[in-house]
Parts: structure tokens; C-alpha cells; sequence
């Protein structure tokens, strides 16, 4: 065969085939396979005409198809089916050749994965990749991990096709191994603490508000327009404009109020919870998801006893769209600081040096939480490399600031009429606990030392303490 794909892709449903599509539109030539011969048959029928494609139906093939060092994509489910695709490919190809997997592998999976190819003298790059499917096609964020070496052949290919903000494409070497699937899996789960977040600013709106599902989208059109100006923000008010075609009813009226989820966000919150990172935002929407999705729990507990939500009049109405605007940006800072917080743990924890600057940088056009918001974040990483929490930048620190007292007036107000604002709440519980000068936590120590002898630390002396709390002295022995 004279002519040779310089990458290739396996796995031809609607991500894949996209993908492919999106590097033959850029002028690369792509190798196509897929368990189903018919699959890539119709592909080359239906989208031939938009660039060199080369059909393969057998693993073999598919393999010989490809130029040195050869670049097999992988899009398949995750999991057990992902490994059988390594395993049918990886005896095929030979030292220095590169495999990706473009699908949402959990990054530990990631990490074994390219820890064994790597003694075979393989590279495996596990590559996030957001977007959906149109993101595919056009343009998505794309965030390898795996080795810098391997990114010197892959990365102009993913950088060529990836989405472009100011003539910077959406795609950076993220770190070694699973470092790219772990940032995927944050950005998966800033995205449910996003959601969730607009979500309540429209259950506020239409229950303390008053607002129809019409006059909400009108709002969220107008935020659109400011500093929340998004992706999210721009989709929402097309969901909340949209009248259901058989009952004439508005479209979110019509809709079971039960969100699902795929994983990633669970992921996220595990994950947290293991490098010891209050992600509490992200935390509290993947548990809103799951109080939606509980329907026999809800429908015992309907009966409860709770305030009546009687709408807000005069004053109080005319300044509280603007007071959930401010709401909701502020809850926002909180829910990206903590992912970007998780972030830094987890390059920390797993010898990853990871730019949080440009992971802002390319998640500013491309992927599902792409926003105005994030050259704010990308800004903040220049000026300090080390930012502790973006809440202390100087820009973001004043926004809040100046939100607080809207974002208190605002779940006060949820409260008091019995509007669940999960996400609202924590993240100002979180924002005030960081904050505090001191925290109950004190307390926590002498009860932990009290029953299980665990020690305590003290504020005037170094080292760990423990009080003998069944004598009447109570003496204190440092240890």
C-alpha cells in the first residue's frame, strides 16, 4: 500500500466518526476501522468527500495503513472493552508507536494501562477530549496526558483540530501517564457544580421570582451578555425558551425532574475524598442528582411540612434577578476554585507538573463549561503560578466581596420559602470557612482525643498532645 494515513482511529460511532472527520477536514489522512465493517463502509459512503480516508476491516490492516511512529485512536466504551482493543492492537504495532484512548477512562485505569504498554516500549496517551459530539467535529478541548514524547508527534495533529480561542488552539500537553484523563474527570465534575448552580438560580427565579420558563430565558440571555457569558448560560435560555410540540406547554415543565449521570462527576467527588480536597460544590451536585433520581424516597417524603413558597413582591423582586446574578457567579468562583484545587492535589500526589494556566487556557473554547469566566482564571495563573485559591486573586477576591451580600439576601431567601439551593449553600459555607480565624474543628480534636485517645495539636507549643480525660486531673502528655 503506497499511500499511509498519518494517524488512525477505531471505534466509529458518533464520537469517533466525528473525530475522524474533524482530522480528514484539516488534511490528514485517517485509517478507519471498526468492529462493524458496515460502520466504517457508510462513513466513507456518507463523508468521503471531506478528505483522505483509508478503510480497513481488519486490525491488521488497519495497522499497516499507518505511517511510523503509528497513532491508533481508540473510541470505545470504557473499560473491559477498551482493554480488549489494546490487547488486539498492541502485539501489532511496534517500539515507539502510540496508542490513545479518547474516551472517559477513569485515570487510574489510565495509569496501568500506560505503565504496561510503556515495558513494551509502546506509548499510551490517555487524552480528554470535551466537546460532545459536535465539539468533536468542530473543534473540541483536548487534554493528552502520557509522555512528552509522544505528544511531539501527536500533539500538532490534536492542536490543529482542536477548538481555537485568540489563535491559541484548545489543546496542551497536560502531564505524564493519566494526567489527562484526571484533568477531564475535574472538568467533568466542574461542569455538574456549573449546572447545578444555573439550575437553582432557575428554580429561584421561578419560585421566589415569579419569572416564567419565557421570561427566565430572557434573563439568562442578559447574563449571557455580562461576566457569565457561556456556553451553559447561552443553552440554558434556548431549554427555557422551548415549548413542547404536543402539549404546548413549556418544555421544562414536561420533563421528569430525575437527572442522570454517566460517572465522572462520582469519580470526581471520590477522588477528592481520597487526596483529602473540600470539593464541596462539585460534591453537592453529584448528591442532587441522586436526591433527583431517588423518586420512591421524594414521594415518601412529599407530605413533610414546609413554609409555602409565596412569590416575592415590590422591592424585594425588582433587585432579585440581580441579586441571583451575583448569587451565581460567586458560587461559580467557589466550584472552579475547588476543582482547580483538586487539580494541584492531584499533580502533586501523582508527580504530574501540570499548568493550571493553560488547562484554564483550554477550556476556554471547545468544551462544555467554556465561558468569558476562564481568561479571568487563565489571567490570575499568569500573573501568580502558585495561587493558592483563586478566591485570593485580586479580581475575583472583589467580585465576591462585593456579591456578598446578594448571595446571603439570596439563600436567605431560599430558606425561608423552602427552595433547596444545595449548591448555593455550600459554596458559601465553604467561602466562609475559609475565611474564619478559627473553626469548630478545635472542638473536633478534644472529642476525637476524648474517645479514642487520637491527640490533639495545641496553638502555643509544637507537637501532639493527649489529655487523660477518666481522671479527675485530667493531666496533659505530649507524645
Amino acid at each position: 500500500m503506497s499511500k499511509k494515513a498519518s494517524i488512525g482511529v477505531t471505534g466509529l460511532a458518533v464520537m469517533g466518526r466525528n473525530l475522524a472527520r474533524n482530522l480528514a477536514r484539516h488534511g490528514h489522512t485517517v485509517a478507519l476501522h471498526n468492529r462493524s465493517d458496515q460502520r466504517t463502509k457508510d462513513l466513507v459512503e456518507q463523508f468521503g468527500d471531506e478528505g483522505d480516508f483509508i478503510p480497513a476491516y481488519s486490525a491488521q490492516e488497519f495497522v499497516d495503513a499507518l505511517e511510523r511512529p503509528r497513532q491508533v485512536v481508540i473510541m470505545v466504551k470504557a473499560g473491559a472493552p477498551t482493554d480488549a482493543v489494546i490487547e488486539e492492537f498492541a502485539p501489532l504495532l511496534e517500539k515507539g508507536d502510540v496508542i490513545v484512548d479518547a474516551g472517559n477512562a477513569h485515570f487510574a485505569d489510565t495509569r496501568r494501562r500506560e505503565a504496561a504498554l510503556r515495558e513494551k516500549g509502546l506509548h499510551f496517551v490517555g487524552t480528554g477530549v470535551s466537546g460532545g459530539e459536535e465539539g468533536a467535529l468542530l473543534g473540541p478541548s483536548i487534554m493528552p496526558g502520557g509522555s512528552a514524547e509522544s505528544y511531539k508527534t501527536l500533539g500538532p495533529l490534536f492542536e490543529d483540530i482542536s477548538a481555537k480561542v485568540d489563535g491559541e488552539p484548545c489543546c496542551t500537553h497536560i502531564g505524564e501517564d493519566g494526567a489527562g484523563h484526571f484533568v477531564k474527570m475535574v472538568h467533568n465534575g466542574i461542569e455538574y457544580a456549573d449546572m447545578q448552580l444555573i439550575a437553582e438560580s432557575f428554580d429561584l427565579l421561578r419560585h421566589a421570582g415569579g419569572y416564567s420558563p419565557a421570561e427566565i430565558a430572557d434573563v439568562f440571555r442578559t447574563w449571557n451578555t455580562g461576566r457569565l457569558d457561556s456556553y451553559l448560560i447561552e443553552i440554558t435560555a434556548q431549554v427555557l425558551a422551548h415549548t413542547d410540540g404536543a402539549t404546548g406547554k413549556p418544555f421544562v415543565d414536561i420533563v421528569a425532574d430525575q437527572a442522570e449521570q454517566k460517572g465522572t462527576g462520582r469519580w470526581t467527588v471520590q477522588i477528592g475524598l481520597d487526596l483529602g480536597v473540600p470539593i464541596s460544590g462539585i460534591a453537592e451536585a453529584v448528591f442532587a442528582r441522586s436526591l433527583s433520581g431517588s423518586s420512591e424516597l421524594r414521594s415518601s417524603a412529599r407530605g413533610l411540612g414546609g413554609p409555602v413558597r409565596t412569590p416575592l413582591t415590590g422591592a424585594a423582586l425588582d433587585t432579585f434577578a440581580d441579586d441571583v446574578e451575583q448569587a451565581l457567579y460567586a458560587s461559580k468562583v467557589v466550584a472552579y476554585a475547588q476543582g482547580f484545587n483538586q487539580i494541584q492535589a492531584g499533580g502533586a500526589e501523582y508527580g504530574w507538573d501540570i499548568d493550571l494556566g493553560k488547562v484554564a487556557s483550554i477550556w476556554r473554547g471547545g468544551c462544555i463549561i467554556r465561558a468569558k469566566f476562564l481568561n479571568d482564571i487563565t489571567a490570575a495563573y499568569a500573573e501568580e503560578l502558585a495561587l493558592p485559591t483563586q478566591l485570593t486573586s485580586g479580581g475575583f477576591r472583589k467580585a465576591v466581596e462585593d456579591a456578598q451580600d446578594s448571595w446571603r439576601s439570596v439563600i436567605s431567601t431560599a430558606v425561608r420559602l423552602g427552595i433547596p439551593t444545595p449548591g448555593f449553600s455550600t459554596a458559601l459555607a465553604y467561602y466562609d470557612g475559609l475565611r474564619a480565624d478559627r473553626l469548630p474543628a478545635a472542638l473536633v480534636q478534644g472529642q476525637r482525643d476524648y474517645f479514642g485517645a487520637h491527640t490533639y495539636r495545641r496553638t502555643d507549643r509544637d507537637g501532639s498532645f493527649h489529655t487523660a480525660w477518666a481522671t479527675d486531673d485530667r493531666p496533659e502528655t505530649a507524645s
